[in-house]
């Protein structure tokens, strides 16, 4: 069997895999996705009309569109259709170079969680079964594998573990604890299919590399401060980093991108 080439059409397959999921055994509310989804891609479209810009395919707001699904809890109609405006406008107005730097959904969850209480995102919601892990885990290396952002994704998740790790040591604490820590589909969520967004992450390299540390550490922080969802709070501050990183290795010879990559980097504006 074949994978397609452009590496969205199977982080789409498998971020509607994890809806289904929350639908049937999460408790979901219905109500819900078809907000995000109508927001996301009215919102796409009316961009592309008020500014002529050449239609770049729904492919990018719709993986918006199942990020806020899956990590956007609400306690009104409105947090859902509002949190998609703003994900989707931000790729719009917030560019540098021609290149936006904010992940959408991070964007649009962590403005809503700051405008109102009736938005906020549930860290355990996934819970901790050795078989949803692994089957997020699996996945998430194949899209993130696919979309050549995988080094990206491990440098992060490897910094936290270490940091992780390091305090469960200071504390004297035992293995079982960390690996509890660690335990977390929201944490496998986010780091295969947020931080690794092509279009959102240093184009270098080392650059890259550098970013997730940073990223790991900052929400590290944040942990040892108790601010609830550090690692989403923390992608949030550290992406004005990536157009600073960009431009420090602007310099470098540029990457070759597979032609696999090329529709992701090409395809939304």
């Amino acid at each position: 069997m074949r994978l397609p080439k452009d590496a969205r059409w199977l982080q789409i397959a498998f971020l509607a895999s994890f809806l289904i999921l929350g639908l049937l055994a999460r408790d979901f509310p219905l109500w819900h996705a078809p907000l995000v989804f109508a927001a996301c891609l009215a919102t796409q479209i009316a961009c592309e009309r008020i500014l002529r810009r050449k239609p770049a395919g729904l492919l990018s707001p719709l993986i918006t569109s199942l990020g806020l699904t899956l990590l956007l809890r609400a306690g009104a109609w409105w947090v859902p259709v509002l949190a998609g405006v703003l994900a989707i406008g931000s790729k719009f107005t917030l560019r540098v170079r021609g290149r936006h730097f904010f992940n959408p959904a991070n964007f649009g969850l962590c403005c809503l969680m700051l405008i109102t209480p009736r938005a906020w995102c549930s860290p355990t919601q996934w819970g901790e079964g050795a078989m949803v892990l692994l089957w997020i885990l699996v996945l998430g290396c194949a899209v993130a594998h696919r979309a050549f952002r995988s080094d990206v994704s491990l440098a992060f998740l490897g910094s936290w573990t270490a940091l992780r790790a390091a305090r469960v040591l200071y504390l004297g604490q035992r293995v079982p604890v960390l690996m509890h820590q660690l335990a977390s589909g929201s944490l496998l969520l986010f780091t295969f299919f947020m931080i690794s967004d092509p279009k959102t992450t240093p184009r270098a390299p080392a650059a890259r590399l550098l970013f997730a540390a940073i990223v790991a550490s900052v929400a590290f922080a944040l942990q040892l401060r108790f601010v609830q969802n550090p690692i989403v709070w923390a992608l949030f501050f550290c992406a004005p980093l990536v157009p600073v990183l960009d431009a420090l290795t602007s310099n470098e010879k540029k990457e070759t991108l597979p032609c696999a990559l090329q529709s992701v980097v090409s395809s939304s504006p």
